[in-house]
């Protein structure tokens, strides 16, 4: 029998909307306590359709001071800002906009650059230059159901990556060449939370949560390696449990 423990702490809402309350919640509670301790905060967030409505609810908590919080985005494929699949879209339209944010405060992967690698050392900087010690204060992921986590997949050679902040991720299985934050940022940040809802997400987060197994096959296991806390918000199907 395969032995499985969840590193850090499991939420199981009984459905997408109320896990998604719970993870505004949180994250906005992880904003607050880094203004609250250092004067500003960091924060990294993942594209997709499953924070969407988290990120709509965030925007409408009046105790966060977006004016002290820097947004960065965790992955971001090649695609212009207003394309449809871009990342930084959703999150501007679900959160950015909504909340008021000023563009300053916002640091967008310029993904659509010719020069991909570039475009990596570009963000890397950025990061050193607004985010002290590279330590974000929370960052957003999500769990796909190949396994992969940011634009981390399996059988990649980015899941190994260890010094490195950003890489540039190559076209491959007809996957369109994508930016994505490496390991190294996800094991130093203060908090991490995973989103994953859905029945198909259950096997995957299994994989994550055994106890052996290799982060080459299953990258969103790299989150086994955060020094900071982790926080696990799902729904029942995804927990197998509905």
């Amino acid at each position: 029998m395969t032995t499985k423990v969840v590193p850090g702490l499991l939420i199981a809402a009984p459905d997408p909307e109320q896990a998604a309350k719970e993870a505004a919640h949180r994250m906005a509670r992880a904003t607050r306590e880094a203004i609250g301790t250092r004067g500003r905060a960091a924060i990294a967030l993942s594209g997709g359709s499953t924070p969407r409505r988290a990120y709509e609810l965030l925007a409408k908590d009046p105790k966060v001071d977006w004016s002290r919080v820097n947004t960065f985005l965790v992955d971001e494929r090649a695609v212009p800002p207003t394309d449809p699949r871009s990342n930084y879209r959703m999150v501007k339209e679900a959160l950015l906009d909504r909340a008021g944010v000023q563009e300053d405060h916002v640091f967008r992967m310029r993904a659509e650059s010719s020069d991909l690698e570039d475009a990596a050392r570009e963000y890397e900087a950025l990061i050193k230059k607004h985010v002290p010690k590279g330590a974000f204060d929370l960052i957003v992921l999500g769990v796909g159901e190949d396994g992969h986590t940011a634009s981390l997949f399996p059988g990649r050679p980015e899941v190994e990556i260890t010094d490195r902040l950003v890489v540039a991720v190559p076209a491959h299985e007809g996957r369109e060449p994508r930016l994505t934050i490496a390991p190294p940022v996800i094991e130093a940040a203060r908090h991490v939370m995973i989103l994953a809802f859905g029945k198909a997400k259950h096997e995957p987060l299994e994989r994550v949560w055994e106890v052996s197994g290799s982060a080459k096959d299953t990258p969103a296991r790299v989150v086994r390696g955060a020094r900071g806390t982790i926080c696990w918000v799902i729904d029942r199907a995804a927990g197998g449990m509905g």
